[in-house]
């Protein structure tokens, strides 16, 4: 390790160069290291640490976030602003070659103030949420090595490290998402997750290949430099295999059905993946990679259309649900389309994603606390049918719940609308007609989002009572659980614009990413795009406010084609069943007759044959020696008799 270098900006899109990490920032490594310590040692000491496990996973990330922070002031500092630290050689076979190493810049440094800002609030909520669960310091232990991997895969400088914490993030959302594995769903919905990760994780660790086959590294620097090499085509197979990684990540079109079901763990669990590591992950490859994305047209225009089509495809579905904590897992879904629209766009656009993307950390995870307040108070219920009135017994949660409602819709001056509006004002820049087409998606997402947004809000929260006849009196949460979502709240309503108007220049550090696109002109002028915004927003609002104020059936009620549709998932399991389940279901069985009735019959045939051979011969050993005499005479006879019909020509 030397000193840290000064190197002038790269001019070109991909030409990336790093210093290396000394003093204070040669100690990033702590930020991977500090949680991961403290999961291993809340697995290793078992039940020796019940009593204090869950505050040593708290600290961890508490000291995460003042390591972060600290080290984040420190990369103001340099002109730079990029730093890489490499620790020791970890891949070594022929040609290959792979750092062990960390890369501190921009990008990372965002995200790392969001996993640990966000993540320890997460945490201290958790202590009290799961004071009464015998098993709070094993989930401690998951939960600091989920905060862990994350961190890993945001702060590698190549490839592979990204590749080892994407792995390390699936395991721990795994191990999370069926931390109740005694229930049939929780195991089953831990289960699907995995399986469907695994897809991505097939292409982007494809992706990976390919960059060493092509261009013989997998370092982002070496990568990025050499993109220009590279032939359109295999600038767009790659592209897509890692488009394919962030979309299993992320929960996008089309393996976007394991994140509703991922609610079946703790809530906490629900906000932490939801909110500050798990789904973010694929912006995050998509943002890190933008000099690849950036080289192929066709690649953006992939990449905009499944962020279209899934934020249209999460707000009907939200829309028809009636969990609290799946209607925010599909808004979920639709706001890292809108993210994904934005990476897709590219130039400045890049760094409105990113902003969307921390402001929605803020009022998702105040949301998803807020709904487990709820269920806290009403017995773990889940069903927004059978509440109601809940504002005049739960005020702290329904106050800060009512920050993460106004902007998630996107309401003016709440932080939504700083960071989801001039996404929606990119769509409309692009340089032909898809500007129309991903602009009206955009903006009509944005009026469905404030109506099922809202129908959630009021159902929970305001019109008669419809609690179910065990409850007798909701209450508040204890201030554990309340102090998070108040800071949570704080963050929902300024982070927008605090995030708005600085993230993009301090992204211009970070190759591609803050870039403002040139020549290109709304074909609507901003004034409108932000007029019709908030008036698509304030329709669906007030439609749902009219609709739900007074309650809704306890019931399912007979519905339209869309309705059934949309509690049916728009029929993407059904797809999924039919395409892949059931198909597979069918070979393995297929696969197993043939193997017991094929492999091991043919084995077990020869055997049984063998052995019913030997067992008979085994007959004419008697001992008896009337019975040997018997044989050799008849044998003799039989000798004879065939000498004689050889002479008499019978045999001839």
């Amino acid at each position: 390790m030397g000193t840290i270098l000064t190197n002038a900006p790269a001019e070109p899109l991909g030409t990336v160069a790093y210093a290396t990490a000394d003093g204070l920032l040669g100690s990033v490594w702590l930020l991977v290291a500090i949680p991961l310590v403290s999961a291993a040692v809340l697995l290793l000491l078992g039940r020796r640490a019940d009593r204090w496990g869950h505050w040593l996973g708290v600290a961890a990330i508490g000291a995460a976030f003042v390591l972060g922070l600290t080290y984040f002031l420190q990369l103001r500092g340099l002109e730079n602003k990029s730093v890489e630290l490499s620790m020791w050689d970890f891949i070594t076979v022929g040609d290959l070659r792979v750092d062990f190493g960390l890369l501190f810049d921009p990008l990372a440094a965002v995200f790392v103030l969001l996993i640990t800002g966000v993540g320890f609030l997460i945490h201290l909520y958790a202590v009290e949420y799961m004071s009464h669960d015998t098993g709070r310091r094993r989930f401690f232990a998951y939960f600091n090595l989920f905060v862990a991997a994350m961190l890993l895969l945001v702060l590698g400088n190549n490839y592979v490290m990204l590749y080892f914490g994407w792995e390390g993030v699936g395991l721990a959302s795994y191990l999370l998402i069926s931390f109740w594995y005694e229930r049939p769903s929780a195991a089953t919905a831990g289960k699907k997750a995995f399986l469907m990760n695994r897809v991505g994780d097939a292409g982007l660790a494809i992706g990976i290949f390919i960059m060493f086959a092509t261009l013989g590294t997998t370092q982002y620097d070496e990568v990025f430099n050499s993109v220009g090499a590279l032939g359109a085509t295999t600038v767009l197979v790659l592209g897509l295999l890692l488009l394919l990684g962030a979309t299993g990540k992320s929960g996008q079109f089309p393996l976007q059905a394991w994140l509703p079901d991922a609610m079946e763990g703790p809530t906490p669990v629900s906000a932490l993946i939801h909110a500050a590591t798990m789904v973010t992950a694929g912006v995050y490859l998509i943002a890190r990679s933008n000099p690849i994305f950036s080289a192929n047209t066709t690649l953006q225009l992939v990449v905009v259309s499944v962020g279209a089509l899934t934020l249209l495809i999460g707000c009907v579905i939200g829309a028809a649900k009636d969990d609290i904590k799946r209607v925010l897992a599909w808004s979920t879904v639709s706001q890292i389309g809108y993210m994904f629209l934005g990476v897709g766009l590219g130039g400045g656009a890049y760094a409105l994603a990113i902003v969307h993307l921390l402001a929605h950390g803020f009022f998702k995870a105040n949301m998803f606390l807020g709904a487990g307040s709820v269920m806290h108070g009403m017995k773990d219920q889940v069903d927004i049918r059978r509440f109601g009135g809940l504002s005049k017994h739960m005020k702290i949660t329904w106050i800060t719940f009512m920050m993460g409602w106004l902007a998630i819709i996107g309401m003016f001056p709440f932080s939504g609308f700083f960071s989801k509006e001039p996404i929606i004002v990119a769509a409309f820049e692009r340089d032909d007609w898809t500007a129309w087409l991903f602009g009206m998606a955009a903006l009509l997402g944005a009026g469905l989002t404030a109506f099922y947004m809202t129908r959630l809000f009021v159902l929970t929260f305001h019109g008669p009572k419809r609690w179910t006849e065990d409850i007798e009196q909701p209450h508040e949460s204890p201030k554990l659980m309340t102090i998070p979502l108040i800071l949570l709240a704080a963050g929902s309503v300024g982070a927008g614009f605090l995030l708005a108007s600085s993230v993009p220049d301090w992204l211009t550090a970070t190759a591609g990413l803050g870039a403002q696109q040139e020549g290109h002109h709304a074909v609507l002028s901003h004034t409108v795009i932000t007029v019709l915004s908030l008036l698509v927003t304030v329709l669906g609002a007030g439609l749902a406010w009219f609709l739900f104020r007074n309650g809704t059936a306890t019931a399912p009620q007979p519905a339209g084609v869309l309705v059934t549709a949309a509690r049916k998932n728009l029929y993407t399991d059904a797809v999924n069943e039919a395409v892949f389940e059931k198909p597979g279901i069918f070979l393995t069985r297929a696969l197993v007759y043939l193997d017991n009735r094929g492999v091991d019959g043919l084995v077990n045939g020869l055997a049984a044959g063998i052995g019913g051979g030997s067992g008979r011969l085994r007959r004419l050993q008697t001992g008896f020696v009337r019975s040997y005499a018997t044989s050799i005479l008849t044998g003799a006879l039989l000798v004879v008799a065939a000498f004689l019909a050889v002479e008499a020509g019978w045999l001839a």
